[in-house]
């Protein structure tokens, strides 16, 4: 249930009890009032009509001696003591009714009583209730809807901020919630929500651009001095030392440059060169360039051509396969359907938590799957992005970790490229 219809119901259901209550009160007052004006009508009624009878011998008022109706309580009054009592008989339109009773002389003479009918103050009670309930349900009838708009204004604005706070939960720093929750007309919970909401935004949105910061600066602070280790190991005698660390401090160069890509990535300054170019031979191309032994099949029902840049979408390919191939277990299978690309291995597959917050940088898998910095699927998710492709990442039932890119559809069918022109398919330059 929305929380307008919630915060509606729970207004209707207060607004029934209120009323309920009140006519209950009103209810219970009234009739106890009734009944205290027929006890004292009764007690005065009887004091007159005995002070008549006593001087003229004559019954006056509607009193009556020794009425067979008189309740037992007041067949045996003591003195001259006049006392009531309640009978709540109906006869008709006669009761329910109050008596009042007095001895006319000394013990064993008859009781005077007189009889106080409030069926017609009763009947008006009765149709106080009716009114009541009548304008409880008026009432209701128009405090509903207000009640629902006031619950909407709350629901539109918790709302916003909901939408603003999974924006941001997806990457969209920029998000906030603006002026529309109504800081211009007082704050309330909901507004102090928004505003930590947006402080939130402005907190994470500061703390990323400093470490994207960091890694730039380190990224560019480490490549010149890795790229004189570099030359310096063109000095060294060749031999068993030389090849070790020459690999070495070419690793140490890829993870810069890979450092760098990120920073780019992460700065939103990279943009597609996109062109037309056949889709399965630059999967099996962006294969090749790796030199690891994976198998590349086509499906019939995979386009023959894509618009896209043919740069990233190597270095996307390039990337899984080596991921697949160091972390996973032989055979690795690429295969080209339609506009997807799966890449699949026969490991232990990707973690849980990879799977649940996606890939993160300098983290990878136990040490048994492999070495690495945990940057391929990060740079690979990056540029997945750039070429608005989605990547997922999967675990096959029978084992294994499954990438699938999925790359958009073209904006309009065309032919392959004109005048026989080859598209660029040379991997991007970091």
């Amino acid at each position: 249930m929305p929380l307008r219809w919630k915060i509606a119901a729970l207004a209707a259901a207060t607004a029934c009890l209120v009323a309920l209550a009140v006519g209950v009160l009103v209810h219970v007052w009234t009739a106890m009032d009734i009944r205290g004006r027929a006890e004292m009508d009764a007690t005065n009624t009887v004091y007159s009509a005995m002070d008549v009878y006593r001087r003229t011998g004559t019954l006056a008022g509607g009193a009556e001696l020794d009425p067979a109706e008189l309740p037992t309580a007041l067949r045996h009054p003591t003195g001259d003591e006049r006392r009531v009592a309640y009978d709540g008989r109906v006869e008709g339109n006669l009761g329910p009714s109050v008596w009042g009773a007095q001895r006319v002389g000394g013990p064993g003479s008859p009781v005077l009583a007189v009889r106080i009918n409030m069926s017609p103050q009763l009947h008006d009670l009765r149709r106080l209730d009716a009114s009541m309930a009548v304008a409880s349900l008026v009432s209701l009838a128009a405090a509903l809807p207000l009640a629902v708009y006031g619950a909407a204004l709350v629901a539109r604005r918790l709302r916003r901020v909901a939408e603003t706070a999974a924006r941001i939960s997806t990457g969209d720093l920029d998000a906030r919630t603006g002026p529309a929750l109504g800081r211009a007309r007082g704050r309330d919970e909901v507004t102090d929500i928004a505003a930590t909401v947006d402080l939130m935004a402005d907190s994470l949105g500061r703390r990323l651009r400093i470490e994207r910061q960091f890694t730039a600066d380190v990224a560019h602070e480490l490549r010149t001095p890795v790229g004189g280790l570099l030359a310096a190991t063109d000095l060294l005698p060749p031999g068993e030392t030389e090849d070790l660390l020459r690999a070495r401090v070419r690793d140490l160069r890829g993870l810069v440059e890979d450092l760098l890509e990120i920073s780019r990535l992460d700065a939103g300054a990279e943009a597609p060169v996109r062109a037309r170019v056949p889709l399965a031979a630059v999967v099996a191309e962006a294969v090749a360039r790796t030199g690891l032994d994976t198998e590349v099949a086509e499906s019939a029902e995979s386009v023959e051509y894509v618009e896209t840049d043919p740069r990233r979408l190597e270095r996307i390919v390039g990337n899984l396969v080596s991921n697949a191939h160091r972390h996973g277990r032989t055979p690795v299978r690429v295969t080209v359907e339609g506009l997807t690309v799966v890449v699949r291995d026969h490991g232990p597959g990707f973690p849980t938590d990879l799977l649940l917050d996606g890939p993160r940088r300098f983290r990878t898998g136990a040490a048994e799957r492999g070495a690495g910095h945990g940057l391929g699927l990060t740079i690979a998710l990056g540029q997945a992005r750039v070429l608005g492709a989605e990547l997922r990442l999967d675990n096959a039932p029978d084992g294994g970790a499954v990438a699938t890119l999925r790359l958009p559809p073209p904006p309009a069918a065309a032919g392959p490229p004109r005048n026989g022109a080859e598209a660029d398919t040379r991997p991007p330059r970091p």
